[in-house]
Parts: structure tokens; sequence; C-alpha cells
């Protein structure tokens, strides 16, 4: 259903400069240049205030799992919001949906998680994993373990905690961040760190890995509560470790008795081709951070799953728990959630990823690898990234202040496709419900953004 425009593009500009403070964002340069209106969306594609319709290669922003204008969410939206639009789960009370969609998470999370505490999002359950690890240490007796490891580059979200446990400079230089108790190991990007000392991947792997080990000796094991890490990095740019990256990061974890939190905000529910990202990688975590797409993006909610290890502290020693939100186990939230679960189920989504979709995204990815402007393509199910260089031959980047990044994203929004820009590498994560076509659709979207990225670089005078 198409949205009946109200007001003039440039009205809508108008209102937006004057009111809405964008995240992440120039608010001055925003307001000169103003912001897209998208007005409605449909499958994976977007319309905006001009027509145009937009290929959403990022499922908005990494959420929109079972793509746009499903109406069975629509439907749990609506009959919840009759039935009971809110109550809380302060008070010893809680609703149905926060229980059915409880036992359905555990049925569909890797085994051993039995328990979620829910937040808004990501942001918040990950500052719900600080309190709790640190709480299940103090009841185990050992109170100075308050130290909490997580890599440069990674993100965690943007509350105080959130993004003093990611690894993004630029937030930590606003706002006097990180916070304490927490600490930083370099991420495990290969063609940053272990092309240029000539290691081969699976050598480099366990090199990056051994960073932890180390970090874990520098702070002293007594000391250090937990690692938390995504399982693939994805607003650092879908940087894809070596697979001997993980099993060595579950072998430091365990024998230093380290929890292991895994950060599925972005790899969850079918990403990577699994229901969930440490089952692609192979580690074990003790926690699960979620959010964005269990609800496919229809409805904020977020969450922790708590591992048996964690779980059974918490329950049988803890006491209170002096912790949680207004919106934890928000009924509509949860409804959606469920209706969402089940579709998943009902598609074969997470099936589709694994068995077709990645495979296919991984061939046409390996083929946009060719292009002159290409140093490395990397794809992780339904998540892939392209590293724009100056000289494929050797590896040289563009100068970081030419923002080659953002020069190819202008051309993709100018064509019709949503692509991120990290640095120099683009991304994408598309919904999981786009088709082998819709995927030939959208690589020859991307190569001809290329193209013209590439053509202008050259006019500039950038390369030869």
């Amino acid at each position: 259903m198409e949205y009946v425009m109200t007001r003039t593009t440039a009205e809508w500009q108008a209102a937006d400069a004057a009111h809405f403070l964008h995240p992440f964002t120039d608010f001055q340069a925003l307001a000169k240049k103003g912001s897209r209106i998208i007005t409605s969306a449909e499958n994976i594609y977007l319309r905006d205030s001009e027509g145009h319709r937009i290929l959403d290669a990022m499922s908005g922003l990494w959420c929109v799992n079972v793509g746009y204008g499903r109406q069975e969410l629509i439907d749990a939206a609506t009959r919840q919001l009759r039935e009971l639009p809110f109550y809380n789960s302060f008070f010893q009370t809680t609703t149905p949906p926060a229980v059915e969609l409880a036992e359905l998470l555990a049925e569909v999370m890797p085994p051993g998680f039995q328990h979620v505490f829910y937040a808004g999002s990501g942001s918040e359950g990950n500052d719900t994993v600080v309190r709790m690890v640190r709480r299940y240490w103090d009841l185990q007796g050992q109170p100075e373990r308050q130290v909490i490891i997580s890599r440069w580059n990674g993100y965690h979200g943007s509350t105080m905690a959130g993004a003093s446990l990611g690894g993004m400079k630029y937030m930590h230089a606003q706002g006097g961040l990180p916070i304490p108790g927490i600490t930083h190991i370099e991420q495990p990007y290969w063609w940053l760190h272990g092309r240029p000392a000539g290691l081969c991947r699976a050598e480099f792997g366990k090199v990056a890995a051994g960073w932890l080990e180390q970090k874990i000796l520098e702070v002293g094991p007594e000391k250090v509560a937990a690692f938390i890490a995504e399982p693939i990095q994805g607003a650092g740019g879908v940087i894809v470790p070596p697979e001997t990256y993980w099993p060595e990061i579950q072998r430091i974890c365990d024998q230093y008795g380290v929890l292991l939190v895994s950060d599925e905000v972005i790899c969850g529910f079918g990403r990577t081709g699994h229901w969930f990202g440490c089952q692609t990688v192979g580690s074990r975590p003790d926690l699960i951070t979620f959010a964005k797409g269990v609800t496919s993006g229809y409805i904020p909610l977020g969450g922790v799953m708590v591992g048996e290890r964690v779980a059974k502290v918490l329950i049988e020693q803890g006491g209170e728990f002096e912790h949680g939100y207004t919106y934890s186990g928000h009924p509509v939230a949860c409804a959606v959630a469920l209706a969402n679960i089940r579709l998943i189920r009902e598609l074969k989504l997470v099936e589709h990823v694994h068995d077709e979709l990645g495979p296919y995204l991984a061939e046409q990815f390996a083929q946009l690898g060719e292009h002159p402007l290409v140093g490395e393509a990397q794809t992780c199910g339904a998540m892939g990234a392209l590293l724009l260089v100056k000289d494929r031959a050797s590896g040289e980047a563009f100068p970081g202040e030419l923002e080659i990044g953002m020069l190819c994203r202008g051309h993709c929004f100018g064509n019709g496709l949503i692509m991120r820009a990290v640095g120099d590498r683009m991304i994408i994560a598309p919904p999981l419900v786009m088709t082998l076509a819709q995927v030939d659709e959208m690589v020859a979207l991307i190569r001809r953004c290329l193209d013209l990225t590439l053509a202008d670089v050259r006019a500039r005078g950038w390369m030869p």
C-alpha cells in the first residue's frame, strides 16, 4: 500500500531539519542537504517521496529479515494492541506473549539456553550483560572479576555501557568513554593485520585469538569477567574472521574460566545461515545478546539469552537482581516476535540462507571481487563486504580523506540501491527473503555503482 503524500518533499525536509536530531549524524550538514524521505516499503524494496524505487540491501538496519509488509506481523501487533497493549513485568507479574516467546526462544536457541532477560534493544541487552556477568562473579565469591574484554572496531550499541564495550574510537572520543572495567584487543581483520605481516588466514586466526590470552594475562585472570564479541563484525565492516579464530577463542575462554558473550544482534535469527552466528563459527557462549531480527525490526525488542552456567547461579544463589526496564517483555513486541519467528520457520528462511541464498551470494561476490576497485570480497550467509582499494596488486588503500566509501555510497543512493559504507568497505545485509533473481538484480546494481565510482576516481585523478 502506497503512502499518500500530505506534504512535498521540501516541506518534509524542512520539518525534519527543524525538529528531528538523527542518530550518528552531523546535524548541520544534514539540514543543508535535506533528508531522504522514505514513505513506503514492500518485500525488499523501498519508495521515497520522489517516487523512486530502492532495493534495500541493508534490511533497514540489519533487521528486516522477513521483508517489508508481512501481514502476519501486522496482524499479531493489531491483535495484541486490542487485547493488552501494555503491562510491565515488574511486581511479580507477566503476560502470555512474554512467556510464550521465552518458550519459543528456548526452542530455537543453541542447546543450554533456557532463560531470557528482555530488553528494548541490543544496546540495552549489552548493558544488561555488564550488570549480569559482574553479578554472576559476585555471587561466585569472586567480586574482583569485573573486567570485560572486547575488540577494537566491534560494535555493541550506543548507550554508555554498549558504546564502551564497542571498539569504535570515534564514539569513545565523545562522552568520556569507555567506562571503567572495559578493555579492548585488536580485531581479527586479516587484510589489515595478517596480510601485511605475511601470514596466511589460518595462521593469522590463531595469532589474533592469542591477543585475548595476552590481554587476560596482562589484566590478571582473576580479574577478567567476560569476553564479548560479534561472531561476524557487522557495523565494523562485515569482517569475517579466519576459521581458526573462534575455536582458539573458545579454548582460551575455557582455560581461564572467562564467560563468553556472543553479540548476535546482527548475526541472529538466520543471518549467517544458522539460527545464530555462534553456531556458524562453532563457539559455545554463556550469554547471547539479541535484538533486530527477533521482530524483523517491525517493533523494538531485545534481550539476553542466559546459558545454564549463569542462570543456575542467578536463580539459586542470587536473591534480587536490581536491574530491568519498563518495556522488558512488552506484550506487543513479544507478540510480533512470536509471529516473526514462526514465519521464519514456516518460510524455512534459515535453510534458504544456508542452502541457496548464502552460497549464491558468495559466488556473485567472488565475481565482484574481480572488479578493478575491489581488493577483497567476503560473505557469510546473507551478509557481505567489498573492500575498495587504489591498487589491487599491492593492496594500496585510498587515502582516508578521500572517503572512497562515501563516494561509492553516493552512486548507490543515486541508482536505487541502499548499500552501506564503512570506511573503505561497502557492505550489505539484505532481507533473508531475497530470491536468487533479486540477488542478480542487486549485484547488477552494485557492479554499475562500482563502475561509476571507478570512472569518478579516474576523472578526479585518484588512480590511473
